[in-house]
């Protein structure tokens, strides 16, 4: 007969093993189907990112779950999704400081076209926060037990204001616009628009976890400005010598500079986490602080890129399809809120954007055109609403709404330049036909 210690150590063992059965078990599922989203979203002239977001969607309760729910009971839900989450939110902070590193903001200090840079930014920025906060704040729909309208207002204003930069910057390339004036305004717009945004979603974390205690919010503020001023004026020069130093490329990632900024990268997470505010910061920041590094966003996205987007982003993306169940909106009211969710966010983000870009002296096509690129929201948008779910300012019911949004926002893009570029005399790239 096995000693009890014997027995506790089979029994630890046995469970171990069944945990990682069945969290290979999803990663396989999760990484397969991603890449068939991704495939059939380029066939129908879509973005990859387009197709693996719906499809973790699809993985979630709202399809997989409603035709087959014994398997999906068994696939995701046999095991505790504490596995599951954590590497969503490695991937996570690995992907936000690979988003920190294409800012690209000379960008923000173009001469051409700067009048209507700074209207446009400001119209897509102030116009959706208005709307968003006034429909977060005063609808009781849209509200969580606990008082917390203004909380919940601010969230939906910030997830109203976001441009997805990174997307918009794939589907400029795809279109041959990067180059454009109409690029130029777009991209530096958006750049903005995030950056100012990114730091609203700090200072709303913030007070979300602070509360209406002004001492203590006060404090919180000063210590991530603080943070963000150490990381700009302390870390950087350092962390650039060190990086001219190893000398990065395409071809080139030394395996040193590699294990630095990964550990650079999970010490500012766990700062900002420290903070007060999500760890997701910390890995933005360090992105941030190396934007001009060109080399090392070679070597990152050669070695690094396609591994986080063939494997962590999927699983963020079915990790926010488990939080959303279309089912939850089971009322022709709640699909009532979801339009205007969907209306109101189009019309503060696309009409905005237009309105300034005419008054700006842009053609109505032209002024289309701008205002369907800054109203792309698709990753970004996910990131925020999945912050303000975390922190309980948003419901389920929200969240799937605000969901709902994105992909909207994001799947038409595509569709309206095909339509309206032609018109402004832009030429279609022939694989954007196809």
């Amino acid at each position: 007969m096995a000693a009890p210690a014997d027995a506790l150590h089979a029994v630890g063992v046995h469970q171990t093993e069944t945990l990682l059965f069945f969290t290979l078990l999803q990663l396989a599922v999760i990484i397969l189907a991603a890449r068939a989203g991704g495939r059939l979203a380029l066939r129908l002239g879509q973005s990859a990112a387009v197709g693996e977001i719906i499809t973790g969607i699809l993985l979630g309760p709202s399809l997989f779950g409603w035709l087959a729910p014994g398997l999906f009971d068994y696939v995701f839900h046999s095991a505790p999704p504490e596995p599951m989450q954590i590497l969503s939110q490695v991937g996570l902070l690995l992907l936000m400081f690979q988003i920190g590193m294409e800012f690209d903001f000379g960008h923000l200090g173009e001469r051409r076209h700067r009048r209507t840079v700074a209207w446009v930014a400001a119209a897509g920025l102030l116009l959706p926060f208005a709307l968003g906060f006034g429909l977060g704040a005063g609808a009781p729909a849209m509200q969580v037990d606990g008082g917390k309208a203004v909380l919940t207002g601010l969230f939906v204003a910030t997830a109203f204001s976001i441009t997805a930069l990174p997307i918009l910057g794939r589907i400029m390339i795809e279109f041959q616009l990067s180059r454009s004036a109409l690029g130029v305004i777009a991209i530096s717009a958006a750049a903005i628009n995030d950056v100012v945004g990114w730091l609203l979603l700090a200072l709303v974390s913030t007070l979300a976890v602070a509360g209406f205690q002004p001492l203590a919010f006060a404090g919180q503020i000063v210590l991530v400005f603080g943070f963000f001023a150490l990381c700009w004026w302390g870390v950087r020069p350092l962390l650039r010598r060190a990086v001219r130093h190893a000398k990065p490329g395409r071809g080139r990632f030394p395996p040193e500079l590699m294990g630095l900024l990964l550990a650079m990268i999970f010490v500012a997470g766990m700062t900002t986490y420290q903070l007060g505010i999500f760890a997701i910061f910390g890995g933005f920041m360090m992105g941030v602080i190396l934007h001009d590094e060109h080399g090392l966003r070679e070597a990152w996205e050669t070695r690094v890129g396609h591994f986080v987007a063939v494997f962590f982003l999927p699983i963020f993306f079915t990790y926010t399809g488990l939080r959303t169940d279309i089912g939850s909106l089971d009322t022709p009211a709640a699909w009532g809120w979801c339009a205007l969710v969907v209306v109101l966010a189009t019309a503060g983000k696309f009409g905005g954007s237009w309105l300034a870009a005419r008054r700006c002296g842009l053609g109505h096509h032209e002024a289309s055109i701008l205002g369907i690129m800054m109203n792309t929201r698709a990753l970004m948008e996910l990131v925020v609403i999945n912050v303000g779910y975390d922190l309980g300012v948003i419901s389920r019911e929200v969240f799937t709404m605000l969901v709902i949004m994105a992909i909207v926002s994001t799947v038409v893009t595509t569709p309206c330049l095909r339509r309206w570029l032609p018109k402004i005399g832009h030429r279609l790239p022939s694989v954007v036909r196809e």
